[in-house]
This record gives structure tokens, C-alpha cells and sequence, in this order.
């Protein structure tokens, strides 16, 4: 099994870092556009295998598609960060113009790749990658939940002084401000949150939540990269040895939820065909006008891109 990471970035190599220490696939092609610099990651990743034991190999490649040909997976960390005096649009034009690029590439080397999209705005740059694929919509995926959910998760641990490894949860909508945490669907060794927790610290951990790719960026002056690196290989893994693991991933949405049209975040089962299935929760009113607050907030950017498209 061979997986490709477009973009070697922090976020790029730390997922290849794990793809490759956890032993998910044979080979991981690393690619990025500067010269050297997938080559002297990949090598660095390499040569930790004698110490981390581990036997896949990690190889480099600057801007040779052809190294890619046959990958099972691709996961396309390119783009941009948004920089000072850049506005919304003027991000979307640009890592639109790279997403599509790269998607382009990528599909005439693997044509039965499944895509896993972590580049930002993630819910219409995933669009963007599904309208240049040209494949069942079921192989391209956005990551954001799993990475949003994490850092719920992780919160609820600090909170609970408990293990983040029973700590189980669902969030939906878009990756940013308007996600939609779930308490009545989170629970603590099968125990609903709700119960060992008040509702003021709850509500609190879910806006930090919402919040928490910013936090980081305060803190650092950069994006995050260890988690939603690790968060993109979770789904690689579980695509490639058709785990069927339950994800919220940002996927294409075909009326599931009253909502078609658009790639939005949604708890799904994940497998060797990509998306298996998306799961459709009970969710009470306030849940729902939630989703549809953070429904048009998405609706609102993929506007943009189709007006750039058009």
C-alpha cells in the first residue's frame, strides 16, 4: 500500500511521520514544490526507522508526480495561510488555484486514489478538490472533525482529570466558528458528559472548542500541525485497512440532514471505498439550528468559489 502527502509542511510531515512510525502503509511518497525539501524530510523520517523500528519507507520528491503513481491515498495538506492585508477571497482564489492544481496532478497518476483534503477554508477547498477530481464523491474527504473533536476531547480530559482515551464524541458543520460540538452525544467511559460535568464549564470547553485553531496560532504566531497532522493520518489508516471507524469528516452531502449541495462536517463510517456511510443523528432543535447557523456560514465562502468559477 503506498500514500502520498502533498505538501511538506509541518502539518504534511507530521503526517507522514505517523503514517510511517505506526506502519499504516508500505510506502509514503512525500511532494512538495520547493527543491529539496520533501526529499530532506522524507530522508529525516527515514532515518528514525533504526530507532522508532519501524519498516515503511518514506521518500521525497520536488514537484515529480510521477512518484506518486498508484497511490492508494493522497493527502493534500497544500495552501496557504491567510497573511496580513489578505482577505477571505483573496485566500480562497489562491489555494484554490493550488488545490486544483494539485488535485489535477495527483488523479492522472493515481486515477483510484481516495483524497483527504486538510487544506484551508477545509469545507470549500474539499468542493474545490471534488470538482477537479472528477470521481464519486465518496473518495474525497475533508479533514476537520476529527481534529476539532480532539481538541474537544482533550479539553474534557484536562477538565475531568480523567483519560482522553474514554472520552468519546460527535461534532458537526463547518471546520471554524460555527462547528457544532455535541454534548448530548459525548461521553466518559459511557457515561454522558452532562452528568459528570456543570453546564457552565461545558459550554465553556465547547467555545474554547470552536476556537481552538486560533488559540494555537496566539500561542505560536503559526498554525497548528502536530494534531491535525496526526488527525489526517487517523483517517488514512482507517481508510487503508478498511477499519470502518466512525468519524465526523467533512464529506459531500446529498440531503442527509435536510442539506445537499455542499461539503459539510458529519459524523460518517469510514472504509476502503472512503465513505461508507453518513450517520444521520436525532438531533433536537437546538442542535439543528446550530448545523444550519454553521450550514450558511459555509454556503456563504463555497458562494465565493463558485463565483470565481463561474
Amino acid at each position: 500500500m503506498k500514500v502520498t502527502v502533498v505538501g511538506a509542511g509541518n502539518v504534511g510531515a507530521t503526517c507522514a511521520n505517523v503514517l510511517a512510525t505506526r506502519e499504516v502503509v508500505n510506502e509514503v511518497v512525500l511532494l512538495d514544490i520547493k527543491d529539496g525539501f520533501a526529499e530532506g524530510k522524507a530522508l529525516d523520517i527515514w532515518e528514525t526507522s533504526p530507532i522508532n523500528l519501524y519498516d515503511t519507507r518514506t521518500v521525497g520528491s520536488t514537484n515529480d508526480y510521477s512518484k506518486t503513481a498508484d497511490s492508494d491515498v493522497v493527502v493534500i495538506t497544500s495552501g496557504l495561510p491567510r497573511k496580513p492585508g489578505m482577505s477571505r477571497d483573496d485566500l480562497i482564489a489562491t489555494n484554490a488555484g493550488i488545490v486544483k492544481s494539485v488535485t489535477t496532478q495527483i488523479m492522472e497518476h493515481s486515477p483510484n486514489a481516495i483524497l483527504v483534503i486538510v487544506s484551508n477554508p477545509l469545507d470549500v477547498m474539499t468542493y474545490c478538490a471534488y470538482l477537479n477530481a472528477n470521481v464519486d464523491s465518496k473518495r474525497v474527504i475533508g479533514m476537520a472533525g476529527i481534529l476539532d473533536t480532539a481538541r474537544y476531547r482533550s479539553f474534557l480530559a484536562e477538565a475531568l482529570n480523567v483519560s482522553p482515551k474514554d472520552i468519546q464524541a460527535v461534532l458537526m458543520g463547518g471546520h471554524g466558528d460555527t462547528m457544532v460540538p455535541l454534548p448530548r452525544y459525548t461521553t466518559v467511559g459511557g457515561i454522558p458528559v452532562t452528568e459528570l460535568i456543570d453546564s457552565e464549564t461545558l459550554n465553556s470547553i465547547v467555545e474554547r472548542t470552536k476556537k481552538g485553531g486560533g488559540e494555537i496560532v496566539n500561542l505560536l504566531g503559526t498554525s497548528a500541525w502536530y494534531a491535525p497532522g496526526a488527525a489526517a493520518a487517523q483517517m488514512v489508516e482507517a481508510i487503508v485497512k478498511d477499519q470502518r471507524r466512525v468519524f465526523p469528516a467533512c464529506v459531500w452531502m446529498t440531503g442527509e440532514y435536510g442539506i445537499s449541495n455542499m461539503y459539510l462536517g458529519v459524523p460518517v463510517i469510514l472504509g476502503k471505498n472512503g465513505v461508507e456511510k453518513v450517520i444521520e443523528l436525532d438531533l433536537n432543535d437546538g442542535e439543528r439550528e446550530l448545523l444550519s447557523q454553521s450550514e450558511k456560514a459555509v454556503r456563504e465562502v463555497k458562494a465565493v468559489l463558485d463565483g470565481m468559477n463561474s
